[in-house]
């Protein structure tokens, strides 16, 4: 094969294609993160916390941004809490709870051995069971 051939199979796989549109989605979500962060929660955050511009200050002759790594944090910990709560929350309310399967088999009365539904006889004892009831009646 060719390189053109094996590249264009390389970039046509499933994973490949559901990877770049996980990446698309993902930008554009972070798009949305951010602005909920900017807009809604650091105006809130902004009254809380002391005025100033305190995302500058600095420690020791050295010029440690104390500020800017607690700000940082401070970031990240506020990006993590929205996350949490559009991803897992609406995941929740939007998620449908599936019905179990119906049952397959069931237990012979005189013997406890599970046998299929549509059994009249069980494997196990020969005892005879009783028809179930029509889902219909």
């Amino acid at each position: 094969m060719s390189v053109l051939s094996d590249f264009k199979q390389f970039a046509l796989k499933g994973n490949v294609v559901d990877l770049a549109v996980a990446v698309v989605i993902g930008n554009a979500f972070t798009a949305i993160v951010n602005a909920v962060v900017a807009d809604l929660v650091m105006p809130v955050v902004g009254l809380v916390l002391p005025g100033g511009d305190w995302r500058e200050v600095t420690v020791t002759p050295l010029q440690l941004r104390i500020g800017h790594l607690m700000g940082a944090v401070l970031d990240f910990l506020i990006i993590a809490l929205v996350l949490f709560l559009v991803v897992v929350k609406m995941s929740k309310l939007w998620s449908r709870k599936e019905a179990p399967p119906p049952p397959s088999t069931r237990v012979c009365p005189e013997c406890r051995e599970t046998i299929p539904l549509e059994a009249r006889r069980c494997r196990a004892c020969t005892s005879a069971l009783e028809p179930l009831a029509s889902p219909s009646a």
